[in-house]
């Protein structure tokens, strides 16, 4: 079975880091890209990044570009997402996702992806 756990999620002060982590297990193909997502409630859920586990293209959307970067390490099956200089609008529960093929080209879409995790909460505060 496909599962993916998301952890690292914290309280942190603007500016700071945080480096989540999506725990991957029940697949060993590559032939999939892993995506990260962020939702506030009451607000749709926002593609923000991902990483094809092919090619190890990636992704970033405009929103966390230049402050955001995705990895993967293959021997752990893990992905994971670098966040620094944290702002109040990154405050949000961050999920990842297993998208059924491996491209990784374009803006991250919530319909594509087909496994998810259960979330890891982020809060950026002064």
């Amino acid at each position: 079975q496909v599962q993916l756990v998301e952890s690292g999620g914290d309280l942190v002060q603007p500016g700071g880091s945080l480096r989540l982590s999506c725990a991957a297990s029940g697949f060993t193909s590559n032939n999939y890209a892993i995506g990260w997502f962020r939702q506030v409630p009451g607000k749709e859920r926002e593609g923000i990044s991902c990483i094809s586990l092919f090619d190890s293209n990636t992704f970033y959307a405009d929103s966390v570009k230049g402050r955001f970067t995705i990895s993967r390490d293959n021997a752990t099956n893990t992905v994971y997402l670098q966040m620094n200089s944290l702002k109040f609008e990154d405050t949000a529960i961050y999920y990842c996702a297993r998208r059924g093929i491996w491209y990784c080209s374009g803006p991250v879409y919530e319909y594509e992806y087909e496994y998810w995790g259960q979330g890891t909460q982020v809060a950026v505060s002064s």
